[in-house]
């Protein structure tokens, strides 16, 4: 019988066969590639009054929040983020976690009761998988965007308490939710609607509230709403927002809340100053929609299978995984940061590049960067 370590090598080997490994690469503060791969969409991320509240922070209570948000992690900057989260989402409360996975993972089991379905999207991220899956709970998963099989799901178990669980904006094409008909489907039947709005905080809705914000739905009863803080926040951390009954659940019961160290109090203070800027970005989102579209008829009119965006996610079909990490690799030999999402990554086994707009770029490096991207196409 093999050894484990045996094993685990023979699957890298594998892996590495059918173009699947993956690579950590250093990253030196002072790169200089135009970056179309991370998620900092609004360029908050190195944004003077986000690193200079980061670092009076940092001055102030140091490196690490030192414990959980229950036992000595529970900071200033924590509670001003959560009442201004909350405020800006229409929510009766919001509460902060070290990572939106956690977020994901304690939403969803928070609102698991016996018997409980839940109702998740076949392209959803994998924190939702995750959480469905550790929940215990059955959970069918619908064709992507279909509100009638998500209908046909609920009709078929009358009576249960249910959830339906959907990103927002997906991250791997950026396409959209129907959140108003999924709603109105979920409220039919008396199930919850749970929303990842990670990719829409900040770039869509009223004062870049969100999707569900846009589609009327914020501080709704029956929607509970999670992100990361790490897009266009240009932060770390999560969210989980809705009403006040929930939070208090989550401090009470959570395990990736009680049981986690808490969020660094730099990085809250931080995103705090990036929730200011961002609900007063009106003109940065307008800018990243056009640089958006800009993406769909550059690569568009030179061939290329395009997603359309939504937001400020753009995904390019790539033949398979080895030609999507070469185009990528020849990318970054030429200065252009992208992403290259293979299986499992990708929820159709399709692969591709996947482009993130950010408008701390120039614009001419933007355009540059399309360029690039066209050039090195396979």
């Amino acid at each position: 019988m093999p050894s484990w370590l045996e094993v685990l090598d023979r699957r890298a080997r594998l892996r590495a066969k059918a173009g699947l490994s993956r690579r950590l690469r250093p990253r030196d503060a002072t790169e200089d590639l135009l970056d179309l791969a991370g998620n900092d969409y609004l360029g908050l991320s190195r944004h003077p009054e986000v690193t200079a509240a980061a670092a009076e922070a940092l001055t102030g209570y140091g490196l690490g929040a030192t414990g959980s948000r229950l036992v000595r992690g529970s900071t200033e900057p924590h509670h001003a983020l959560e009442a201004t989260l909350a405020q800006w989402l229409g929510a009766g409360r919001a509460l902060v976690f070290s990572s939106g996975y956690l977020a994901n993972l304690g939403a969803v089991r928070a609102l698991v009761q016996p018997r409980t379905l839940l109702v998740s999207d076949a392209h959803n991220h994998a924190s939702l998988i995750d959480g469905c899956r550790l929940s215990g709970a059955e959970t069918v998963v619908t064709p992507h965007l279909d509100v009638a099989a998500v209908e046909a799901a609920l009709a078929g178990a009358p009576g249960r308490p249910a959830v339906v669980v959907t990103e927002s904006v997906f991250s791997v094409d950026g396409d959209l939710a129907p959140l108003a008909e999924l709603h109105a489907v979920a409220r039919r039947h008396g199930a919850l609607l749970l929303v990842d709005d990670a990719h829409a905080l900040g770039v869509l809705g009223p004062d870049g509230a969100g999707a569900v914000a846009a589609a009327g739905l914020g501080g709704a009863s029956d929607v509970v709403v999670t992100a990361t803080l790490s897009k266009a926040l240009g932060g770390a951390g999560g969210v989980v927002a809705g009403p006040a009954e929930l939070a208090r659940h989550l401090i009470d019961t959570g395990r990736t809340f009680i049981y986690d160290t808490a969020l660094p109090p730099a990085v809250a203070a931080g995103v705090l100053a990036a929730t200011r800027l961002a609900r007063t970005g009106a003109g940065l989102r307008a800018e990243l929609a056009e640089r958006a579209a800009a993406v769909t008829r550059r690569l568009g009119a030179a061939g290329l299978e395009v997603s359309t965006p939504t937001a400020g996610v753009v995904s390019v079909t790539a033949p398979g995984p080895e030609t999507a990490v070469a185009w990528a690799a020849d990318c970054r030999d030429r200065g252009v940061a992208v992403g290259c999402f293979r299986p499992p990554s990708t929820p159709d086994s399709r692969s591709r590049l996947r482009l993130t707009i950010n408008v701390g770029l120039d614009r001419r490096d933007f355009d540059r960067a399309l360029d690039v991207i066209v050039e090195c196409a396979p």
